[in-house]
């Protein structure tokens, strides 16, 4: 990464472009076609494929979807793909698994750790989170999508859209430093391999050295993905995709809440041991689809993804703060988990006229085979800390062992149908069905002992929307969803699958002669069978758990003026527990989940002069308190931030930012899995980037 810090450097030398008089031009730009796969011209998407499985207009499905462009969080200067889901509305961030993936978030209310890369399930393991360099679109369909995507949660589906080769020729050149010696630099090729255009080759690299506020906080990351597009035949295309990522990171639990009260502990307090190294996490994916037109009517895919993964590391991590309120038990444990998924794909989708009506119908069936080997060792003694004066250079224990070792196999089977019919010129709707079979396996290497469940489930969803004026659409929809429970109950027997279904109502909004785009939805959703203690013995738990969210959430995105640029959101969650429990009772709020939050993006380019294609702009995040930690009274407090953004064009192909993260220096606690797991919010920071394009 240093040599591409020299370059940028050397780029802006004065005598770089004092030589080369910079004339800009008048031209005319024809933006092209979006397709729903496609970048995105500035904030305000108009397709989406997420929802439907289909390239379908967002005006035209009958569900809220909140779509988030690469150029948020181009504009943001920043590759964390969390901030961009800031602005999807009712999205939490939740236990992010020591900083080394998108292990858990909310949606509406409702914790999930699926997310889904280009329509393929993308959280089995410990993936690394995923890289901003490849993303060209975040896309969130709210509410149950298990009809098109199986197993999941009620709150939502986030799907990552990849960057795809295009035609024509380009190379960009992006880099970055900033506050507590932070560097990045990523590079973006594509061009045609043919003088027909038939073959496209593209790459995307990044690599990534990292310091943080937090003391001894280390991180590492090299990324690439190729991909190569190949129209075999005005009917016939294939689309071959890779991703590599190797990220190395200190295991980080965060400090603790003496008495569940923050702001005693300094957020800069690191509460592990600087000499256990750091967390290496490899990931290696594949995956190709073949798509052929059969005729005018019906088109044919299929598609195969493939993924391994590797976690090893060792850290001592919070387990325990003693009665004085100043010291912290840690546990070092050894980690090591391999797992590797493949998924297959394939899918029929026809343009059909029946019984009078227009029919875009969908016929699916997806096989995925699933294996992972976890290892989790314990080694005693266990050792302490001082929570306000930490003294480190424990020696590594080498006494008892103790922990986990299992060997899990998860394979499914599904087949789901989806039809969208057009009713009439204003009213449309959306049918959809799944069945899925599910075969689970857990072997304990450690005892012997093995659980076997198998589950069918079938899940559907419909709705309609009703187009009441060319910028006002009506829409409702009812869907359901279900999730495999792990583990035994006190008799030895499996969990039922925990179960959801969800209604949804609300408007879409076209305005300013389309240059705003806004959904404003109301929902309800439940979920039961969700474990909780067993009242006999509470070392088992038992699937009699019942918990609802409601409220109602807005997005919107466009283009004001030829100038200004939007995206926001708001949200109003009431989430809780219905049927609980000793341990966690009803009426109690589920864990991160704010009552209100919201965030707003704005930036103004410069049209005309020397300042053109120069910006200004200014992001506000709100988040209220949230419940730090499931069955307790500890609450994380509300916050909001201000961020501030600027960059200058040199040059057409030049262009130089800045930008000021919590301007107003925040103290705030970004997630947490319990007091002794709290996660502080980064302070007032600076960074500065460079775009070349080459």
């Amino acid at each position: 990464m240093r040599p591409a810090l020299a370059l940028a450097t050397s780029l802006l030398a004065p005598g770089a472009l004092a030589d080369t008089p910079v004339q800009l031009t008048d031209s005319v730009i024809t933006a092209p076609t979006e397709v729903a796969d496609g970048p995105v011209q500035g904030y305000r998407a108009t397709r989406s494929s997420s929802a439907t499985k289909t390239d379908t207009p967002l005006s035209e499905i009958p569900q809220a979807i909140s779509v988030v462009p690469a150029a948020v969080l181009e504009d943001l200067g920043s590759s964390d793909v969390e901030r961009a889901l800031d602005f999807a509305g009712g999205i939490a961030k939740q236990n992010d698994f020591g900083g080394l993936t998108l292990y858990e978030y909310s949606v509406r209310g409702f914790t999930t750790s699926e997310f889904y890369k280009d329509g393929f399930s993308a959280n089995r393991g410990y993936p690394s989170t995923p890289d901003a360099a490849n993303i060209e679109r975040i896309e969130v369909l709210k509410g149950p999508a298990a009809s098109l995507y199986g197993r999941g949660d009620p709150g939502g589906t986030v799907n990552i859209i990849t960057k795809k080769p295009q035609a024509g020729t380009f190379a960009r050149l992006q880099t970055s430093a900033g506050s507590w010696n932070r560097y990045r630099s990523s590079l973006d090729l594509n061009s045609p391999l043919d003088d027909q255009g038939d073959l496209l080759a593209r790459l995307n690299l990044a690599v990534e050295d990292n310091n943080s506020f937090r003391e001894h906080m280390t991180s590492e990351r090299l990324f690439a993905a190729p991909s190569l597009s190949w129209q075999l035949s005005p009917d016939t295309r294939v689309l071959w995709e890779a991703e590599l990522v190797r990220h190395r990171s200190v295991f980080d639990r965060g400090i603790v809440a003496p008495n569940n009260r923050l702001g005693s502990v300094s957020r800069s307090t690191f509460l592990g041991e600087p000499s256990d190294g750091t967390i290496d996490n490899d990931n290696n994916l594949i995956q190709a689809s073949l798509e052929h037109a059969l005729n005018d009517s019906w088109q044919l895919r299929l598609a195969s993804h493939f993924k391994e993964g590797e976690l090893a590391g060792n850290a001592s991590e919070n387990q325990a703060l003693a009665g004085d309120g100043r010291t912290l038990t840690r546990r070092f444990r050894e980690r090591e988990t391999t797992w590797h998924d493949s998924i297959t794909q394939l899918e029929l989708r026809g343009d059909v006229q029946f019984v009078g009506l227009q029919h875009q119908l969908l016929i699916g069936s997806e096989y995925e085979d699933y294996r992972k080997n976890e290892r989790v060792t314990e080694v005693r003694p266990r050792s302490a800390i001082d929570i306000y004066d930490p003294i480190y250079g424990r020696p590594r224990p080498t006494g008892a062992r103790s922990g986990s070792d299992n060997h899990e196999q998860v394979e499914s089977h599904a087949l789901n149908l989806q039809d969208q019919v057009v009713f009439t010129e204003r009213l449309r709707g959306l049918i959809g069905v799944r069945f899925e079979h599910f075969d689970q396996s857990i072997d304990n290497q450690v005892n012997g002992a093995r659980s076997n469940q198998s589950h069918d489930a079938l899940t559907q969803r419909t709705g309609l929307l009703y187009q009441l004026t060319p910028a006002v659409g009506l829409f409702a929809n009812a869907s359901t969803s279900f999730k495999p429970n792990n583990g035994l109950d006190r008799s030895d027997r499996p969990f039922d699958p925990e179960q959801g279904i969800g209604y949804e109502a609300g408007l879409k909004l076209d305005l300013l002669d389309n240059r705003l785009s806004a959904t404003l939805a109301a929902f309800h959703l439940t979920k039961e069978n969700v474990l909780t203690a067993d009242p006999v013995d509470a070392s088992f738990q038992t699937a009699a758990g019942e918990a609802r969210s409601q409220g109602f959430d807005l997005q919107l995105s466009g283009q004001l003026s030829d100038a200004l640029r939007v995206i926001g959101a708001f949200a109003f969650i009431d989430a809780e527990v219905i049927k609980g429990d000793e341990a966690l009772p009803a009426g109690s709020r589920l864990l991160g989940v704010a009552r209100q939050s919201g965030s707003l993006l704005g930036v103004y380019e410069f049209q005309d002069g020397w300042l053109r294609g120069s910006d200004l702009g200014a992001a506000v995040t709100y988040v209220g308190d949230r419940s730090g930690q499931t069955g307790s009274d500890f609450n994380l407090p509300a916050y909001h931030t201000l961020d501030l953004l600027a960059h200058y064009a040199f040059s057409p192909r030049v262009k130089v930012g800045t930008h000021l993260n919590n301007l107003l220096d925040e103290q705030y606690y970004e997630r947490s899995y319990s007091n002794l797991w709290v996660m502080p919010g980064e302070p007032r920071n600076l960074s500065f980037n460079l775009t070349v394009d080459l």
